[in-house]
């Protein structure tokens, strides 16, 4: 899996976000360096270099100062799965860190609906955003193993501030798989009553 840092997916996140937050286009963000940092093109001052501190800036351009954290602790939560998704979603690079970062999760969201406790906060966005391309890969058993991480994961896809800018992922058998499964378990009990009855 590549991380999203190398790809350039930070701008193109940041971008979504701006959207999702109800800001007018017209930042303009591209990429620096080897790790293809995210960089803010601002109007007026300095370029706003990364991830986290450009979605902070978009957070509160947009006066929605909310999704920071209202508390200290809740702001210190929010910066803390921020710099995981930045650290080690956007680092993951195998199954096995993909498995790690979902148990981990799935573990922490055993009795939260959020990752900040009972606030939707821009963590919930930019880890939905992460997690995106690994929960679309998942087949529904794979999702079922990880519950609490599924639940999370839908019930933030349906958040207007978030999910509505991404393809919803499925989290359920589709009618067809289900039909396919059922045929071949079909087509077995068939394969063996004929057996069975010509055996006689």
């Amino acid at each position: 899996m590549a991380a999203a840092a190398q790809s350039g997916l930070g701008a193109e996140e940041l971008a979504l976000l701006e959207k999702s937050l109800g800001l007018q286009k017209g930042n303009k963000y591209g990429v620096q360096g080897e790790r293809k940092t995210p960089v803010l093109q601002t109007n007026n001052g300095p370029s706003l270099i990364g991830f986290i501190t450009i979605a902070a800036h978009l957070v509160k351009q947009a006066k929605k100062e909310q999704l920071l954290g209202s508390t200290a602790e809740e702001k210190a939560v929010v910066q803390q799965w921020l710099e995981y998704r930045v650290t080690r979603v956007d680092g993951c690079s195998s199954k096995e860190d993909t498995r790690i970062i979902l148990k981990d999760l799935n573990t922490y969201l055993e009795d939260k609906v959020y990752l900040a406790g009972n606030s939707f906060t821009l963590a919930d966005i930019l880890m939905y955003y992460g997690l995106h391309p690994i929960m679309a890969d998942l087949t529904v058993q794979e999702k079922e193993k990880y519950l609490n991480v599924s639940r999370w994961f839908n019930h933030i896809q349906h958040y207007p501030e978030a999910g509505h800018m991404c393809l919803i992922v499925n989290f359920s058998l589709k009618f067809c798989d289900l039909f396919k499964s059922c045929r071949m378990d079909l087509d077995f009990s068939a394969n063996m009553y004929n057996r069975i009855r010509y055996s006689f």
